[in-house]
């Protein structure tokens, strides 16, 4: 399995901008699809973003679609999300997750979180908006 780090997170006032990264090492990043996950204090994980292993297609969640953009450069290992226009409520620790499946689809992936237990997650990076 690919080991993940995510970085970038930080304090930002709402309507700012922050871009997450999410580098790997251990395998090549092509072979996974990718997602972008958060945990907000007293909620539950839920799927931000997916990309696919080329980055051809990708998934929003209703609540970021718009302001956040997935990216992905292989060459590089790393998978991005770009926030703009951050709000409050987006206040959470985020994470992201490898599938190497060959069958999940970006959507599936992002909408079943419990599909990847305690293995699949690393530490996170902490993004807190407020004034």
């Amino acid at each position: 399995q690919v080991q993940l780090v995510e970085s970038g997170g930080g304090l930002v006032q709402p309507g700012g901008s922050l871009r997450l990264s999410c580098a790997a090492s251990g395998n090549t990043l092509d072979d996974y699809v990718i997602g972008w996950f958060r945990q907000a204090p007293g909620k539950e994980r839920e799927g931000v973003s997916c990309i696919s292993k080329r980055g051809f297609n990708t998934y929003y969640a209703d609540s970021v679609r718009g302001r956040f953009t997935v990216s992905r450069d292989n060459a590089k290992n790393t998978v991005y999300l770009q926030m703009n226009s951050l709000k409050p409520e987006d206040t959470a620790v985020y994470y992201c997750v490898a599938d190497r499946s060959m069958t999940v689809t970006v959507q599936a992936m992002c909408v079943n979180v419990r599909r990847y237990d305690d293995d699949y997650w690393g530490q996170g990076t902490q993004v807190t908006v407020s004034s």
